[in-house]
């Protein structure tokens, strides 16, 4: 995550009134307590200051008002726009809905408290679930997947390993169709049938 971000989701944090440990907040913004004294710094360069209460109950806390920027997307407004996503017939309007989630996506990535209001691991918890039970079980599985260039396409897919990369979840699966290994976003497989068919 950027600093930028970091630097605007720490001040939303101490913009609440509440005093926070620079331990938590290096906890919460998963940085260490060095770059939490420098996104301070940055802070009161810029003109706003935080006061510091020192002792072992000490920390930071904000005794000023700041106008914040407005991040307001909920977790409806995502699951409402994903299924548009899956009901969008037309190729270009879909593909611009995919990278406004994207957008909403980039908003909620700024700490673990943003996350868990968006709860982004709901969407694809039943895909991980059968995609994981399909590569311990050795088994097939059909999938609907949509390419930024190619729309939606259908595929069979032997699934290998799961993995995470930038805050979204990937399966490594053998594709049948393309007869090499590929990488398939779970987010963008948008319908999925474990098949009895083993590899």
């Amino acid at each position: 995550m950027s600093k930028v971000s970091n630097v605007l989701t720490m001040l939303q944090l101490l913009n609440s009134g509440k005093k926070y440990s620079i331990k938590e907040l290096s906890e919460i913004l998963e940085v260490t307590e060095r770059m939490i004294r420098s996104y301070k710094d940055d802070l009161e360069k810029a003109g706003i200051y935080i006061d510091t209460i020192m002792g072992p109950y000490g920390g930071y806390v904000l005794n000023q008002s700041i106008r914040m920027p407005v991040r307001k997307f909920k977790k409806t407004d995502y699951e409402l726009l994903y299924k548009y996503i899956e009901e969008e017939q037309n190729k270009d309007t879909k593909e611009k809905l995919v990278l406004l989630q994207d957008k909403i996506k980039g908003v909620y990535k700024g700490s673990k408290a943003e996350a868990k209001e968006l709860n982004l691991k709901d969407e694809t918890l039943s895909k991980y679930n059968c995609l994981t039970r399909a590569i311990k079980e050795k088994r097939k599985v059909k999938i609907l997947y949509y390419s930024y260039n190619k729309g939606e396409n259908e595929r069979i897919i032997c699934p290998a390993e799961m993995f995470l990369f930038q805050d979204g979840w990937y399966v490594a699966a053998f594709c049948l169709l393309k007869n090499d290994i590929r990488h398939f976003e779970l987010r963008r497989i948008l319908k999925y049938e474990l098949l009895n068919e083993n590899f």
